[in-house]
């Protein structure tokens, strides 16, 4: 609690401006800018205290407003950047310092999954433990175990994005979601209640207390994934929130998710 009121981590959300150069091989172009500025007034209008900024794709590698906004945020907000694995190893203490608290692998759109054994994955890897970074996953549920299951034997925390993306056909009782439940055990990894819209509400409902079940509180986050990019027409601010108030309605289990586990896990309470 702060004061009298709950107090709330969005652990996704995305800033970005036309004035950057988006990547060649982007999968959409927005046509408005998410401002610093407008972060802020959306999480003050919701009653969000603090939110990590998500490297978004259409950037590549390019963290810049990314790093300017955690600079300008005052603690209030923490990064997970997106890199280049042979070139940028050399930055992670810099985006460190910024604010920055884990890596991202978007490989949505079957992007192949990288060998964590090669080149200068074993060093980020390494760098990953001994700062008590993690790396966030967003890809189908299908191929999560490709990239997830090399990054914990390694020892590497893992943050994966929206719900771990279940097959709405599949539904919960589908292999490759029940093999992510199983990872449970590893307690290394971390799961989003996050992006519903983005596969099945009704399937992230039923989700919910399965997860609460296999992960428990302490392994859960909760995030908005403002401002909703190629869906901006369909979703509000205030949905996400009407879904994370019917997932998450007893009291400890919400103080939790919403702040002790993503304060720890995102380094807020350092």
């Amino acid at each position: 609690m702060i004061g009298s009121r709950e107090a709330v981590i969005d652990t996704h959300v995305h800033v970005f401006h036309r004035g950057l150069k988006f990547i060649d091989s982007r999968r959409f172009t927005p046509d408005y800018d998410v401002l610093y500025e407008r972060l802020i007034e959306t999480l003050d209008r919701h009653g969000v205290d603090k939110a990590v900024l998500i490297a978004i794709s259409i950037l590549g590698a390019d963290n810049s407003y990314l790093l300017e906004s955690l600079k300008r945020s005052n603690g209030r907000l923490r990064g997970v950047v997106a890199i280049n694995p042979a070139t940028d190893i050399d930055r992670l203490p810099e985006y460190a310092d910024s604010g920055a608290v884990g890596i991202r692998l978007n490989l949505t759109g079957n992007l192949p999954v990288p060998d964590f054994k090669s080149g200068q994955w074993p060093d980020i890897l390494d760098f990953c433990r001994q700062n008590r970074w993690h790396i966030e996953v967003n890809d189908r549920c299908d191929r999560l175990p490709m990239t997830v299951e090399p990054l914990l034997e390694s020892g590497t925390r893992v943050v994966v994005d929206h719900f771990g993306m279940p097959n709405a056909d599949e539904g919960l009782s589908g292999e490759a979601f029940q093999r992510l439940l199983k990872l449970a055990d590893t307690q290394l990894l971390w799961l989003k209640l996050s992006g519903a819209y983005r596969t099945s509400r009704s399937l992230a409902d039923a989700a919910v207390p399965l997860l609460l079940e296999t992960f428990g509180a302490h392994r859960l986050v909760w995030a908005s994934d403002w401002p909703f990019t190629q869906r901006e027409d369909s979703q509000t601010y205030q949905m996400q929130i009407d879904d994370r108030d019917r997932w998450l309605s007893d009291p400890p289990v919400r103080g939790q998710v919403l702040w002790d586990t993503p304060s720890e896990l995102f380094h807020f309470n350092v």
